[in-house]
């Protein structure tokens, strides 16, 4: 009875899933709280800045992170639709979250800011939803800014979509115009659910889970046929585990529990599974009695960028276990494993998706869980061959071969499109030929926007590259790039020895033809910071198999002549040669003891 009642209220041809992509910073956030202000999803009096931006990090930063479904009723032309949001990141490091989003809904918004036009990013985004399938609902942002280029820009989305203008709608998500009839176009052209009528087996896919200390494991699913109450006992396909469905709900944007989920929507179950390695993103839900054939999940993130993560303290070990192990929880894309270094002690090598990711993870270690960190140099994973033909993947500096062991080497390469005004071009192609790219071909979108192709390795991706575009480009540019295959790489290890002792934390891997710059550049940061000792000490830079720099840090010096007075010189010539055979006997027996620190500074930009 309560399925047929649930069936009449929720007719799936009234159902509308759908997404918003757009570049970071293009009002996405401010649009999405206009939606559910004219909806009254949430209540005026309750509205704020980003209300689906949860964390405090992401409130900060102004930029989404985690990706966030809501449930909006609305009215069109007399007639009750059931809009379903996810609220998506817009910085590339995030694009496995805004491809796990897209795999749920039907359509999407293709949001561009009217006073910067179609973005590197965009493209990115649009080309991932057009190769789902989704239907495109073009919109420009911001039309009531001073420096608003909107017949500019909205013939340039058209261009971009082969449509017409007059389908590019026209909104701001500061005054709430055209917002209404964006959702208007949401409905009209965005197709619902379809769902086989046939087939009553449950299907539900798991775009992302968080945990809750006291309901376990809550994934966030969509459901593609059958339908699912609480209490029913439910399995995971690829886990191959049972559980009973302890609530099931919607998202408003807040939880709100509802009496079942059919197909076609897009809710919650409280698992109550406190494990984890259970619950994944991808897996298909079931129903125990009557399993259903998963569904097509989700490819796993492969990180590229990698960094190792250590506590300050050791007796805080356990506790960054346990805090890299809730984070991902909530974020599926972070791996990390467990390793061991003489100078830091234990820690984890950890893979991000980038930068960013990486910056956003360390962050919220100290944040949330009170952690003072280390964090090594971050590094990328190459492929090493060696003579005879053995192959071998390494990730970390620590393990790059000596100089001369290996035959080749490769890096992975990362494709690149950048958009800039055509007045930078000249300071664009000097920067991509800094840091090693093949750079292919250009195309122009307009008199003030163009595009420029290459290829570049991913190391001198992350050697600054995205700073360096901003600076060149007076901050007009924006980047967008793909991991590609690997490509034979000309690097070596660069070695730092502090009195003759190779200190493997500030190990580095380097192009060859910048490995004196860099042998340079290092050792001088450190004789910077490196507290004297009793004796001297030698600070050097090792690669090629030879000593590239070298600099020397003075010993704390004593005036043991001090408390003499008349006499003879000799006595001061005797005091000081013992204090010289003191030093250096103390040189030969000496350790150098290297603050904690000092390994922060040398590991900071």
């Amino acid at each position: 009875m309560l399925s047929r009642m649930y069936n009449e209220a929720m007719d799936r041809a009234h159902i509308r899933n759908f997404s918003i992509i757009a570049h970071i910073d293009h009002g996405k956030s401010t649009l999405a709280d206009r939606m559910l202000e004219l909806t009254n999803t949430v209540e005026r009096r309750k509205m704020k800045a980003q209300v689906l931006d949860s964390m405090e990090l992401e409130r900060e930063r102004g930029i989404t992170i985690k990706m966030q479904p809501v449930r909006m009723d609305y009215v069109s032309r007399g007639k009750n639709y059931v809009l379903n949001l996810i609220d998506t990141p817009g910085h590339i490091d995030f694009s496995y979250e805004v491809s796990r989003a897209l795999k749920a809904v039907e359509g999407a918004i293709l949001l561009v800011d009217a006073t910067q036009g179609v973005q590197a990013q965009t493209l990115t985004t649009l080309a991932m939803a057009k190769e789902i399938g989704l239907v495109i609902v073009p919109a420009v942002s911001k039309v009531d800014a001073p420096l608003a280029r909107v017949a500019e820009v909205t013939a340039e989305l058209a261009a971009l979509l082969a449509v017409e203008e007059k389908e590019v709608l026209l909104t701001s998500g500061k005054t709430g115009d055209g917002v209404l009839a964006l959702l208007d176009a949401v409905v009209d052209r965005i197709p619902a659910p379809k769902i086989d009528e046939d087939d009553t087996s449950l299907r539900a896919l798991i775009f992302d889970f968080e945990y809750s200390n006291h309901q376990g494991i809550i994934v966030f699913v969509r459901f593609f046929g059958g339908m699912v109450h609480k209490t029913d006992r439910l399995r995971f396909c690829a886990a191959n585990a049972s559980f009973v469905a302890h609530e099931i709900g919607v998202f408003r944007p807040e939880s709100v529990e509802a009496p079942l989920l059919v197909g076609g929507e897009i809710g919650y179950i409280v698992t109550g599974i406190k494990e984890p390695g259970i619950a994944s993103v991808g897996d298909t839900i079931t129903t125990e009695a009557h399993p259903a054939k998963a569904l097509e999940g989700y490819q796993s993130p492969k990180p590229v960028v990698w960094a190792s993560v250590y506590p300050e303290s050791q007796d805080d070990f356990p506790l960054l276990r346990q805090a890299l192990d809730r984070l991902r929880l909530s974020d599926s894309s972070l791996s990390f494993e467990e390793e061991q270094s003489g100078v830091l002690g234990r820690g984890f090598r950890c893979g991000f998706l980038g930068m960013l990711h990486l910056e956003i993870i360390t962050e919220r270690l100290r944040r949330e869980f009170s952690l003072v960190l280390l964090v090594t140099t971050p590094s990328i994973t190459y492929e090493i061959q060696y003579f005879g033909g053995k192959r071998e993947i390494v990730y970390s500096p620590l393990k790059f071969p000596d100089y001369g062991v290996a035959e080749k080497i490769f890096e992975p390469w990362v494709s690149i499109q950048i958009i800039i005004p055509p007045q930078y071009i000249g300071a664009i192609l000097s920067l991509l030929y800094d840091h090693e790219a093949n750079i292919g071909a250009s195309e122009t979108f307009s008199d003030t926007r163009m595009m420029v192709k290459a290829h570049m390795p991913l190391r001198e991706l992350m050697r600054n590259f995205f700073d360096d575009i901003k600076s060149v480009t007076s901050g007009f540019a924006s980047l967008s790039y793909e991991i590609m295959d690997m490509k034979e790489a000309d690097v070596v290890r660069l070695d730092v020895l502090v009195g003759g002792e190779n200190i493997l934390a500030f190990s580095r891997v380097v192009s060859r033809k910048r490995v004196q710059e860099e042998a340079e550049h290092v050792v001088e940061k450190l004789q910077g910071i490196l507290p004297r000792q009793q004796f001297v000490m030698k600070i050097q830079g090792q690669a090629l198999g030879r000593i590239l720099s070298s600099r020397t840090v003075a010993a704390f010096r004593k005036d043991v002549t001090a408390k003499l007075y008349g006499g003879d010189i000799t006595r001061k010539m005797k005091l000081l040669e013992k204090q010289k055979k003191g030093k250096k006997k103390m040189k030969s027996r000496g350790q150098v003891n290297i603050p904690h620190d000092v390994f922060l500074k040398m590991m900071r930009p």
